[in-house]
């Protein structure tokens, strides 16, 4: 659009010169304000997974069980009630914002890249997988790998080791680490850290200093910390990815060991990973699901936690 307004402008231009009138010396002002326009129009498209069972036995990790369109079971919601699943709270702000556009992968769908499929990761800016409890298949890691690779953002919420939901043989701690060391792209921990095998009871992980991060500081707020409960950590491996950065770390950790909120990048794309699936509970959701409020929960700033990431990982 831009390019078709200036060369309308150049002709303009021409023609008045050729008649001996004087050129306008605003013509570029349109452009300027048609593209703004173009650019403030066009949301943010973030994609959440619902095919690694993520409401397998008493998780509810999804933001609407309207599939793929939130939007089918409310078209303006207000608060976490108004779309149904415990990661509701999540969509709905995003939502509320105007400059997001969000879908889910339904249970039963196959993860891609470049296929022209409407759900293909090709098609969003940013992709979401919370708690993955099935393994991804070969042709699913190499999507997922050249999806960030390429410019995409992936956001990953492990939990504590034997959080096996669906007695599948596999937990979101095996599942990912499989991913970032048998991915059929760079098998040599491209982002720079590994899924430790623990189950830390209970805590509240610290923010580091850093004034300057997007995520800790970032257009929803600032964060200070989160809660721990039942989760894990990372260790973090400069000297395989150095734009590996901890962010958030377990109580009386720091450095390499204990990060419980990290993120990094691979190719032109953005990683960030999260320690626990109790932060992005809302406390609502599906009946049934006994599910607790960790997404307002007083000891962590999860709600801004979970947003800034989202916007960092979408280049908002």
């Amino acid at each position: 659009m831009t390019i078709r307004i200036r060369t309308a402008a150049a002709l303009a231009g021409a023609a008045l010169l050729a008649g001996g009138l004087t050129v306008p010396t605003a013509t570029a002002a349109p452009a300027t304000t048609a593209k703004a326009a173009a650019v403030s129009a066009t949301p943010h498209r973030v994609l959440f997974d619902n095919s690694k069972a993520e409401t397998a036995g008493n998780a509810d990790w999804i933001i609407s069980t309207s599939q793929p369109d939130p939007l089918a079971q409310n078209a303006n919601p207000t608060t976490e009630k108004s779309w149904t699943g415990a990661l509701s709270a999540w969509g709905v702000a995003l939502q509320k914002t105007g400059q997001y556009s969000l879908k889910t992968l339904p249970a039963g769908s196959t993860i891609s890249y470049g296929t022209g499929a409407a759900l293909d990761l090709a098609n969003f800016d940013t992709f979401v997988i919370p708690e993955p409890n099935i393994r991804f298949s070969a042709s699913e890691k190499i999507a997922l790998m050249n999806f960030v690779k390429n410019g995409g953002g992936l956001f990953l919420i492990s939990d504590h080791v034997n959080s096996d939901r669906n007695n599948d043989g596999w937990d979101s701690p095996k599942i990912i680490n499989d991913l970032l060391t048998n991915n059929g792209v760079n098998n040599n921990d491209p982002f720079g850290f590994s899924v430790d095998l623990l189950n830390i009871t209970t805590d509240n992980p610290r923010a580091v200093n850093a004034p300057t991060d997007p995520v800790l500081h970032g257009p929803f707020g600032t964060v200070t910390g989160s809660i721990l409960r039942n989760g894990t950590t990372f260790t973090l491996k400069p000297a395989d990815n150095p734009d590996v950065k901890g962010l958030v770390y377990r109580t009386g950790y720091s450095g390499n060991t204990g990060a419980f909120f990290v993120t990094s990048t691979f190719g032109s794309g953005r990683v960030a990973i999260w320690g626990d699936s109790s932060p992005i509970d809302d406390g609502t959701g599906q009946s049934g699901n006994t599910l607790y409020n960790g997404w307002d929960d007083p000891a962590g700033t999860d709600a801004a936690l979970a947003l800034n990431a989202t916007a960092w990982l979408s280049k908002a």
